[in-house]
């Protein structure tokens, strides 16, 4: 962790998604202030929805073997759907196509290879090797999509806190593919709902993945500016 405050910028563009962590575990005050930090965040009406399982040691490892063996036996349980079919044709597919073509590419797996791509999906099981792992639930209010909201912004100041003290975190919305298994081996009531995890920790500078950087497209391809003058 660094006494140098970074200025915001810095924190919010260097931030990104490891696909490969050191063993080394972070110390229960480190995790304690990002924990603290992610507190502040925003939500509907104050209502502070999330509820969050940090899994470290042992507890990770234990999870870890069985959300694979899970998967080996086709044990899926999303609480919220997703497929790709869903982003329609055009934009938002062509996004997410691009973004897999250059995580594969970056791992050294061809398009052809089924095989080798089926394991480096599996790695999200494994957190990538990350000594901790944190899972988001959240109770459904309506259709849920305003907690959901709440959740993303939670999950974002998480992350900013991870980079502003020299550590790495990556989203995975495959981990909310096998919800029930979690909330058994962390004994997490039924209503409350998994959306995604955060694994998290200090980040293998060495691994070639880890290189990668996801672009943005152009502002003015999301961004609608109205009232401004020249």
């Amino acid at each position: 962790m660094t006494d140098t405050a970074l200025p915001f910028s810095d924190v919010v563009r260097g931030r990104r998604s490891a696909r490969s962590f050191l063993a080394t575990p972070l110390s229960e005050s480190d995790i304690r202030a990002v924990l603290e930090d992610a507190q502040t965040a925003p939500s509907n009406c104050n209502t502070q929805p999330w509820t969050v399982h940090v899994v470290s040691g042992e507890q990770r490892n234990a999870l870890s073997k069985e959300l694979l063996r899970a998967d080996d036996e086709g044990r899926f349980s999303a609480d919220f759907t997703f497929d790709y079919a869903d982003f329609g044709e055009g934009t938002y597919l062509d996004r997410a196509h691009h973004h897999a073509a250059s995580f594969y590419q970056a791992r050294g797996v061809e398009r052809e290879d089924r095989e080798g791509r089926k394991a480096v999906v599996r790695e999200n099981l494994e957190f990538f090797g990350a000594p901790h792992v944190a899972f988001l639930f959240m109770p459904v209010f309506g259709d849920a999509v305003r907690v959901a909201g709440d959740i993303g912004m939670y999950a974002q100041t998480f992350l900013l806190s991870l980079t502003a003290r020299g550590f790495d975190g990556i989203p995975q919305t495959a981990l909310g593919f096998y919800a029930d298994v979690v909330r058994d081996a962390l004994g997490v009531p039924e209503e409350l709902k998994l959306l995604f995890g955060i694994s998290f920790g200090t980040a293998d500078e060495s691994a070639p993945v880890n290189a990668l950087r996801m672009g943005r497209v152009p502002l003015e391809q999301n961004v609608i500016l109205h009232g401004l003058s020249e």
